[in-house]
């Protein structure tokens, strides 16, 4: 693969950047409501969930597809950088909670002033976290310095494969009991929530929403951009070196632990970024965010889209949560059940997903033509000529 974009890619991103970031916006903001081609504030709130998910769905195809390492722990990065935000997002409620006090309400619920009675009942860790500038920090520094710590551990003591998968669900599983206590002060069960102001601008207003979606599509490209530089580089060669034959490239010099370390680093900032936005634009961030469950989706997404691209697990989220939201409105009992098959069936008969079905009803197609054609005179194998016997006139 050539470090420079090839020119027809490089015309798919301006059409998605110009349909993405000009024309759906444009139809929100300017067309009249009741007109066919109105594009309605939850649409734009639903297909910025989505877009966020896409990111999420890029990080993990960058360690599964590329590296070889199916992880299934990625929805803790995502929560934690939107936990991060949210965090940030709780304190710019002021005074406008329930409680009509200068902390969330949920600490004043559990009666944190009592126990942190020198900050006025907030926690010491969220002080730092009144400016927006700590947050965004946080956001990036939080899910890195965790899968540091854990993949340092892991790689290592050279754990891979299904260990690796179950190791990384662990992690994910224990954080989520651990959100979930009340006095982890995380808001517990109900996570956080009823988030009001971002950057001084109304969460509510049309234009706010307007303007998470740009920056999801603009997040979701530049992210898109730097897989496809890392994975055309030298690096990328040795990604999937790693992933076809690790024990080779151990053999050929490579600290393949340092490799793998990085990319699931990237691959943990890459999800908190997609979590940092999507909080604002769902309005809340919860302990079940990190359900393996969650995680699982993701990998889902990847082999659905198929993780042999790049585009692949953006086209998988997207068209996955697009059936989810129908599915669970109507066979809501249904949707596991749905969501299952549709991974099944993906496994057996699309191997490569979404993104090579056309190649293989291309090859389907080939075959069923030449074998109503017979064999070509090339193949057709010679008959040997009657030479005459001796004596023969």
């Amino acid at each position: 693969m050539g470090r420079t974009i090839k020119l027809r890619e490089q015309w798919m991103l301006a059409l998605i950047a110009f349909v993405g970031i000009g024309v759906v916006p444009a139809l929100n903001a300017w067309v009249p409501a009741d007109s066919f081609f109105h594009i309605s504030d939850f649409r734009i709130n639903l297909w910025g969930k989505y877009v966020c998910y896409a990111v999420l769905a890029l990080g993990v195809n960058l360690l599964w597809g590329y590296t070889g390492l199916l992880s299934l722990g990625q929805c803790l990065f995502f929560s934690l950088g939107g936990y991060a935000l949210g965090m940030h997002l709780m304190l710019k409620i002021g005074r406008l909670g329930q409680y009509k006090a200068d902390i969330p309400d949920f600490m004043v619920f559990l009666e944190f002033d009592k126990r942190y009675p020198a900050t006025g009942g907030l926690p010491p860790h969220w002080v730092p976290f009144h400016s927006i500038a700590v947050a965004l920090i946080a956001v990036v520094v939080v899910p890195a310095m965790v899968a540091y710590l854990f993949g340092w551990l892991a790689f290592r003591s050279r754990i891979k494969g299904v260990y690796f998968s179950i190791l990384s669900q662990a992690l994910t599983y224990a954080s989520m009991l651990m959100f979930f206590r009340n006095d982890f002060t995380f808001g517990g069960n109900n996570g956080l929530t009823d988030f009001k102001f971002l950057l001084g601008l109304d969460l509510n207003q049309p234009s706010t929403k307007r303007g998470l979606y740009i920056a999801s599509m603009l997040l979701l490209i530049s992210v898109y951009l730097v897989c496809r530089w890392l994975t055309g580089t030298k690096f990328g060669l040795v990604q999937r070196a790693i992933r076809d034959g690790e024990n080779r490239v151990l053999f050929s010099g490579y600290a393949t632990a340092d490799f793998k370390l990085f990319v699931f680093v990237l691959a943990a900032v890459i999800a908190g970024l997609g979590g940092a936005l999507f909080v604002p634009q769902v309005g809340i961030i919860n302990p079940s965010e990190m359900a393996p469950d969650k995680s699982l989706e993701a990998v889902v997404w990847c082999a659905v889209g198929g993780r042999a691209s790049l585009v692949g697990p953006i086209l998988g989220a997207i068209c996955v949560n697009a059936l989810k939201s129908y599915a669970t409105r109507a066979f809501a009992e249904q949707w596991l059940y749905i969501l299952g098959g549709l991974f099944i069936v993906v496994v057996l008969f699309m191997p490569r997903g979404l993104v090579g079905l056309p190649d293989q009803l291309r090859a389907l197609w080939r075959t069923r033509v030449s074998s109503r054609r017979g064999p070509t005179p090339e193949t057709t194998p010679a008959t040997p000529s009657k030479t005459a016997a001796p004596g023969d006139k």
